[in-house]
């Protein structure tokens, strides 16, 4: 009798799941092997973007050489912010590098606000005094607002009630106030933080003395002598 499967193949049932299952492994093995370097590169541009210098600026703002590049000044410059808070704010380096100072201790938004008030002192225009006295009031005065300064009770009332009118010297008061609480507060600290200090030592180190030369000994000088057990 002949073998059924030669006479009926379509019966060949396990040949047929055998030829299936070794694609369907074909078929998920490939992809496997293609995603191996794929993540492998993946991982090596991570690494090398975790190594760049600029993926880490701006993550060391109270180190000395950060302000010192940053505000690029010469020592003989720096000392001059040492002698007065208004000399330190009338230079832009200085303005700058105080701002900086102020991010470290997250009290940035009195020196914004001072900004601000000379900024609007400047408008020419009395049609922008309202729109821009209520952003200034809006973002550092009213209570809770974004970056609210401190200031007292009868100074803030006093701001608030010229807000309907406002004028050039609307918010004298309150930067007064403001540039106070900087002068006595922030600035001492501003003059002894490593930053500024680090742009004083910038002059460049003190001449070392002069040292002389120490005399070499030759052979000649131990001729004649006789050496001392003593010693030994």
């Amino acid at each position: 009798m002949e073998n059924p499967l030669l006479l009926f193949p379509q019966l060949n049932i396990s040949a047929s799941k055998d030829k299936a299952y070794y694609k369907k492994s074909v078929i998920k093995e490939e992809p496997h092997k293609a995603s191996k370097p794929g993540a492998k590169q993946k991982r090596n541009r991570l690494s090398l973007l975790l190594q760049r210098p600029e993926f880490h600026e701006g993550s060391h703002l109270g180190e000395a050489g950060n302000l010192t590049k940053a505000a690029s000044v010469s020592p003989e410059e720096a000392v001059k912010w040492g002698e007065s808070f208004d000399k330190l704010l009338s230079e832009k380096a200085g303005l700058d590098a105080f701002t900086k100072f102020l991010k470290t201790e997250f009290s940035e938004e009195n020196i914004e606000f001072w900004i601000a008030c000379e900024d609007y002192k400047k408008i020419k225009n009395a049609n922008e005094l309202l729109p821009k006295a209520k952003a200034i009031f809006e973002t550092f005065i009213q209570k809770d607002a974004p970056k609210e300064v401190n200031l007292d009770f009868h100074t803030k009332e006093v701001t608030s009630q010229s807000m309907g009118q406002p004028v050039r010297s609307t918010f004298e008061a309150a930067q007064s106030t403001v540039y106070r609480l900087m002068e006595q507060d922030s600035y001492p600290r501003f003059l002894r933080s490593a930053p500024y200090l680090g742009l004083l030592q910038g002059r460049g180190p003190a001449r070392a003395p002069l040292r002389r030369r120490s005399r070499s000994f030759t052979v000649n000088d131990f001729k004649g002598t006789r050496p001392n057990p003593a010693l030994w």
